[in-house]
């Protein structure tokens, strides 16, 4: 795939049709001084430049369902290993709350470590960051099936998340890449539906493998399947990181190809060597080299802690976490409640999880298309062409709106069926009134929290690694707040105040979406304008120092005359 390129009777003519795009222009041109005393500026704009990415619609859907793929293995390695509490519990002779701290500390670590993956894709590229965590993430599973005792279990788990969790960042980052804002809501299914599917047939296979084989070959089952999937990312997954390939027409260094790529490049060797087909190897070698091959940059381990002070990002994130703590609240509740109301096995404690996957999965199609409705809707209003392929200027573009005036309604309906199903396990409620709420759950929550992941995308271009980082941290660290403290706070006041509790604070902090709703634009073109005028500065620096002062002069003339 990286072999495409672009033509240039092609490029010239999308020059000429970008350069009619623009709806609306600032009429002066100012110099630094006045910009630093003018208003951010207000107009919206058109898409403009050459098109987003070389890739075919059908090469795009192959590259996010790979790195949805990759994702699979953060939410499953945490699901799957819920049916099999209990069971591991009776096997180390530990309590309940001793297995659960299993589960914190992977969610802790699950929340930090992709603060660093992130930085390092978004400055050394996808690759190399995959490889490193397929890597921890085998040799934790192999560590885990032998662990030989629960501390030994406890460190290995919080490796396990360590080469998991970055991941889901990964795979947004990739999305980023090859995919503009006008079409993202479309391919947000692509990337959900593994992630979403592996909660729902995690715990199933969790049940299964513990019932039948023991809960050890959980985790030879998963470096069994990650081990594949690492062969698959080594042979056919592109680079896509626009540093390193810009729109896919760079072709990278050896470093950055696949082996496909080097297989490919050997025979063209080859056949170059023997002469039978000199020119159209020449053709070949040089396809897709619209420029120089990028260069990785040092990452830049702060950014992704300078994005969560930001201060739309704050409130995104902080309300983003909250509903994360509902649904982990449920996943983890759900082992031992319905083992206690209904006597249920690992296996059918695994089954009780479809129904959520199944709402999530149907939450993805639907939503896609509303996303990208809402996004259409916004372009005639604003009087702007709307176009896939070219990527929006989101700097004046009301991008808060798009997302969350669709996604509202789906909270609301979340935060009811929560405390409907807090007050169901609470009355001992008929088994079809549990399942049909955590249906509504995998509709709603998915909705939401996607349509919230995407919006963070969208805001900060060029650092969707470490956005998503910061959205794993946050919603992870309060996740795990709630999955350990969730058994002892329905002991205390019971499951349906427990979840009524939970529901309440989406309540209480909706003024932060309400936050984001009407200031996010504004705040957007403060950050841009910021920005600019640093970006001036250091330019008038470097201008500076590259200008000679008088006494520099009159030193040089002397030298000169003497």
């Amino acid at each position: 795939m990286s072999g495409l390129s672009i033509h240039p009777t092609r490029e010239r003519e999308n020059r000429g049709h970008d350069d009619k795009e623009w709806t609306k222009t600032t009429s002066n041109v100012q110099s630094p001084a006045q910009a630093a005393d003018a208003e951010p500026p207000s107009e919206v704009r058109a898409p403009t430049g050459k098109k987003y990415s070389i890739f075919t619609t059908t090469e795009k859907r192959a590259i996010v369902l790979a790195a949805a793929a990759g994702a699979f293995f953060s939410p499953l390695s945490a699901q799957i290993y819920f049916p099999a509490l209990d069971t591991l519990s009776r096997d180390l002779h530990i309590s309940v709350t001793e297995v659960n701290l299993t589960v914190t500390t992977y969610m802790i670590v699950q929340a930090v470590a992709p603060m660093f993956v992130g930085s390092l894709a978004d400055s050394a590229g996808r690759r190399p960051a995959y490889i490193l965590c397929f890597v921890i993430y085998i040799a934790a599973c192999i560590g885990c099936a032998l662990a030989p005792n629960y501390a030994a279990l406890l460190v290995l788990r919080a490796l396990q998340a360590a080469g998991s969790s970055a991941t889901v960042s990964l795979c947004q980052a990739v999305v980023s890449d090859v995919i503009t804002s006008a079409e993202r809501g479309s391919y947000v299914g692509f990337t959900s539906v593994p992630i979403i599917f592996a909660p729902s047939v995690g715990p199933v296979i969790g049940g299964v493998i513990a019932q039948f084989l023991g809960w050890r070959w959980i985790f030879w089952f998963l470096a069994i399947l990650s081990g594949f999937v690492l062969i698959m990312f080594l042979l056919f997954m592109p680079e896509t990181c626009r540093i390193i390939v810009g729109d896919g027409s760079i072709r990278p260094s050896s470093l950055y190809r696949t082996f496909w790529q080097l297989i490919k490049d050997a025979r063209r060797k080859r056949s170059a060597a023997r002469g039978t087909d000199e020119a159209s190897v020449d053709q070949d070698v040089n396809e897709g080299s619209n420029g120089k091959s990028g260069r990785a940059q040092r990452p830049n381990l702060t950014r992704t802690l300078f994005i969560l002070f930001e201060k739309e990002m704050f409130l995104l994130l902080m309300y983003s976490s909250l509903i994360y703590a509902g649904f982990y609240a449920v996943a983890t509740a759900i082992p031992a409640q319905f083992a206690a109301l209904y006597g249920f096995s690992g296996l059918k404690i695994g089954l009780v999880y479809i129904p959520l996957g199944v709402g999530s999965i149907v939450s993805v199609f639907v939503m896609g298309k509303l996303a990208n409705w809402n996004y259409r809707r916004h372009c005639r209003k604003l009087n702007i062409p709307y176009d896939k392929s070219r990527q929006q200027d989101m700097t004046g573009f009301p991008i808060e709106q798009v997302r969350l005036q669709i996604s509202l309604p789906f909270l609301a309906l979340f935060t009811s069926v929560l405390i409907g199903f807090g007050w169901a396990v609470e009355k001992k409620a008929h088994l079809a009134v549990e399942i049909v709420l955590l249906f509504l759950q995998g509709i709603t929550l998915v909705a939401f929290s996607n349509l919230l992941s995407t919006l963070i995308v969208d805001i900060n271009p060029g650092a969707a690694g470490a956005a998503t980082a910061a959205n794993n941290l946050t919603r992870c660290l309060v996740g795990a707040g709630a999955s350990a403290f969730i058994n002892p706070l329905m002991t205390a006041v019971g499951a349906g105040w427990a979840f009524t509790i939970i529901a309440l604070s989406y309540v209480v902090f909706f003024p932060a979406l309400w936050l984001v709703l009407r200031n996010g634009v504004k705040w957007r073109k403060e950050k841009a304008h910021k920005a600019e005028l640093k970006r001036q500065r250091q330019e008038e620096g470097k201008t500076a120092k590259q200008v000679p002062t008088p006494e520099q002069t009159s030193e040089k003339d002397g030298a000169q005359g003497s």
